[in-house]
């Protein structure tokens, strides 16, 4: 018999043997793959043990560094609860007490003061709140408020009664800050006893030393006080100190001082004791003329109808007895809006007829630059120079004027803007051609029942002065450091005059500590009086 060919013969034993070793190999792989697997398990649950004790540690860690502010943020803090708590037992403790339930409202005070020890004891050791000290107090707490609750004290009642006591409470919050802007506005109208003292001690010399009185007959006629070809500045005021700083600020930052005349007006009663000061005290140089108001026989009532004004019976009544206008702001409640020192300033060219031009400073100022640059400043043919205030403040004429009045609205630019008297120079030959002082009289009279503006001068400046200001640079005048707590450094520092106008002004305590230096330096401390006065 022929034997089939090799291609042709059934491989059964090869074929077993190929099926043996193929469940070998299977077998092999699953027992590697279970062996990897199982030997990961093993190596992950020995690494992630130390890793979850590390972590657990530093949360630990972190915990007890974390003092209690932060943990008061945390969502699971004692101290969190404890003060939530306390805020609600409050709201029962109003609600209790209004029911006559005083024995709840005992018990829920003390179990506040209990959590209030905790947390007080919690911030000065620095550390959170455990659950041992808090769950007492906690518990307790809840406890009453539970309580409370179940004495019909549900939400609608608290609501009502807290919307009741806030009500309550943004009308005594009201009441407070006037009270507090009429404190203020008192402080800011005194006078500081040291100041007071100084000026006895001056008043003193002046009617004991006669040499004083010589001296100021010699300098009263003094050539220097008409010489044009000298930068004249006038100051009216009856604050001794305040006048002092402003010259002695001018002299110091002059190029030359020697060149300088300064005219002083202030009234009767403190006219012994500025010319007792600034005869004894050299200002390098500069001459310092001081008058007396009361000697001004030609301001009268027949000639200003603002003298008239203000001695009118019923305007004194409107400053000192109150008024039922609500619209008028407390800081005009100031006796100097009255005292007619203050509207001299649309007097200087009748005080001053031979004069061409002036400089004039409030007694709230300090000169940081030299001054006599305004002199030669081109007004373009304008009576006053003055800084414009509107890009700071937005203080435009609206602001300032009642444009329902038709005389007002007919003449006047409502978005014209405002300017500030504190620094300002005047060409007195262009305003006695314009005649401001007879505008100044017409919108006084305008103004007799105060329909046009309730108080004060810049109202009636900005009205005279209209059409009639040449803007200065706004480093010439920087205002706001008696109020302002934020003035830029950089401009304070780049300004020729800062001026303190508000109610803080820098010999005040409640002035503004960080502008008192600049106010301080230009102090004579060295002065006996004022060494004398400084513990009164």
């Amino acid at each position: 018999m022929r034997r089939r060919a090799a291609d042709y013969r059934r491989p059964v034993r090869r074929k077993l043997t190929c099926w043996i070793w193929s469940l070998l190999g299977v077998f092999s792989i699953a027992g590697f793959v279970l062996f990897v697997v199982h030997h990961r398990h093993n190596h992950e649950d020995h690494v992630e043990q130390p890793v979850l004790e590390i972590e657990s540690r530093n949360e630990q860690v972190v915990h007890e560094r974390m003092n209690l502010t932060q943990d008061m943020l945390s969502v699971n803090s004692y101290a969190r609860q404890l003060a939530e708590q306390t805020t609600l037992a409050k709201a029962y403790i109003i609600i209790a007490k209004e029911h006559n339930n005083l024995h709840l409202a005992w018990e829920l005070s003390t179990k506040i003061r209990s959590c209030q020890l905790l947390l007080s004891k919690a911030a000065m050791r620095d550390e959170p709140i455990s659950l041992d000290e808090a769950e007492p107090n906690i518990r307790s707490l809840s406890s009453l408020i539970l309580k409370a609750q179940d004495a019909h004290y549900d939400i609608a009642t608290t609501m009502i009664t807290m919307k009741s006591h806030i009500q309550a409470l943004e009308e005594r919050a009201n009441a407070a800050s006037i009270q507090s802007m009429m404190f203020g506005q008192l402080t800011a109208e005194s006078l500081p006893k040291n100041l007071h003292c100084l000026e006895i001690k001056l008043m003193a010399d002046w009617l004991t030393k006669m040499s004083l009185r010589d001296f100021a007959d010699e300098r009263r006629n003094s050539p220097r006080l008409v010489d044009n070809n000298l930068y004249h500045f006038c100051i009216f005021s009856d604050n001794l100190l305040a006048v002092s700083v402003v010259i002695n600020s001018t002299v110091a930052n002059a190029d030359h001082p020697k060149q300088l005349v300064f005219h002083i007006v202030t009234d009767s009663i403190h006219y012994g004791a500025m010319l007792a000061w600034f005869l004894n005290n050299d200002f390098k140089g500069s001459t310092v003329e001081v008058q007396n108001i009361d000697n001004f026989t030609w301001l009268n009532s027949s000639y200003s109808p603002a003298v008239k004004l203000l001695m009118a019976t019923d305007l004194r009544k409107y400053y000192f007895e109150g008024s039922q206008d609500a619209g008028v702001e407390t800081k005009f409640r100031n006796p100097k809006y009255i005292h007619l020192l203050n509207h001299l300033r649309f007097y200087i060219p009748e005080i001053y007829p031979q004069l061409e031009k002036i400089v004039f400073l409030d007694d709230d100022v300090v000169v940081q630059k030299d001054l006599t640059p305004l002199f030669s400043l081109d007004l373009h043919g304008n009576v006053n120079g003055a800084v414009e205030t509107c890009l700071e403040a937005f203080h435009r004429y609206y602001k300032y004027l009642n444009f329902s009045n038709p005389l007002i609205s007919s003449k006047f630019d409502p978005q014209a803007c405002g300017w500030a008297f504190g620094m300002n120079v005047f060409d007195l030959i262009a305003w006695r051609t314009a005649n401001v002082t007879a505008r100044y009289h017409y919108w006084i009279e305008q103004n007799a029942d105060r329909t046009i503006w309730k108080l004060g001068t810049l109202p009636p400046g900005l009205l005279a002065f209209y059409g009639m200001t040449e803007p200065l640079d706004r480093r010439w005048h920087v205002l706001g450091l008696g109020y302002d707590v934020s003035v830029d450094n950089r401009l304070i520092e780049s300004a020729a005059v800062i001026h303190f106008n508000g109610n803080m002004k820098p010999w005040l305590k409640l002035c503004i500590n960080r502008y008192r230096p600049l106010w301080e330096r230009y102090v004579n401390q060295t002065h006996p009086h004022l060494q004398d006065c400084a513990t009164h």
